[in-house]
């Protein structure tokens, strides 16, 4: 429950803070599609689901932030509750399904961008929210990380850094993987990487409902030579699905053939 002073009409203030492009951005300096992209997931933080706040209610001023947007004085019962949650608990399910979307797309933004991080605040909040790629926001059933090793392949887009060395991949998906690096990694390869495809072995927390990986820590560039041949691949796998087409279970089959039947 809100108690009456949170019930009344408080200003809500949602920052981006952002230098992957080079540069800190503020409302004096900020890449056209990186607002556009804001401003629409500001509005369905602010709005949920069925106009749970009125568009009236929505009058906002854009702010030094890096770039910040603040709302009119609001006092919606369903918005300052869900933003309550976010500050008690980084576990987001009984967040309006609207709101709980933005907030995955930002922890994963920020977690793909180490730079980017989204900060909410209010006089009716008891804290900052804060999201960013130390903090872990997430649903229940999304909460199953498992620590692997596995090869990721994508373009790599940028390589390097000063404070903290790693490599920036774009996936196949469009979705882009931070991985961390020794130094002398990259300072040791032979090959420039930058803009090419590349296979690596990393070690990874890997979300095995969402498909996410966190913490990744590259081992090597895999040489071109050790590249899977797909068409000998899909030979194989092909094999597999004609002798294993009679059994209905395999998994059972196998738990049979270990002793595990009971």
């Amino acid at each position: 429950m809100l108690n009456n002073a949170c019930m009344e009409a408080q200003r809500i203030r949602i920052a981006l803070h952002d230098e992957s492009g080079g540069y800190p951005i503020s409302p004096r300096r900020v890449p056209l599609g990186v607002l556009r992209v804001f401003a629409k997931d500001v509005d369905e933080l602010l709005r949920g689901d069925a106009g749970d706040v009125a568009a009236k209610e929505l009058e906002v001023a854009v702010t030094e932030g890096s770039l910040a947007i603040e709302t009119a004085p609001t006092a919606n019962p369903g918005l300052l509750q869900d933003l309550r949650s976010l500050c008690a608990s980084q576990l987001i399910d009984g967040l309006n399904a609207k709101r709980r979307l933005v907030v995955e797309r930002w922890q994963r933004g920020a977690r793909s961008a180490r730079n980017v991080r989204y900060e909410i605040t209010s006089s009716s909040l008891p804290a900052a929210v804060i999201i960013s790629a130390t903090s872990d926001f997430h649903t229940d059933d999304a909460d199953q990380w498992v620590r692997v090793e596995r090869y990721v392949q994508g373009e790599v887009f940028e390589l390097g850094g000063l404070s903290s060395v790693n490599a920036h991949l774009r996936l196949a998906d469009g979705s882009t993987l931070l991985v961390s690096a020794a130094r002398d990694t990259l300072s040791s390869d032979p090959k420039n990487r930058l803009f090419k495809q590349a296979l690596v072995r990393i070690v990874a927390d890997y979300n095995v409902k969402t498909r996410e990986h966190r913490n990744a820590q590259l081992m090597e560039f895999v040489p071109q030579d050790r590249l899977l041949d797909e068409n000998a691949m899909a030979r194989m796998l092909e094999r597999g699905k004609r002798a294993w087409a009679d059994v209905p279970d395999a998994a059972a089959w196998v738990e049979e053939l270990r002793g595990n039947d009971a």
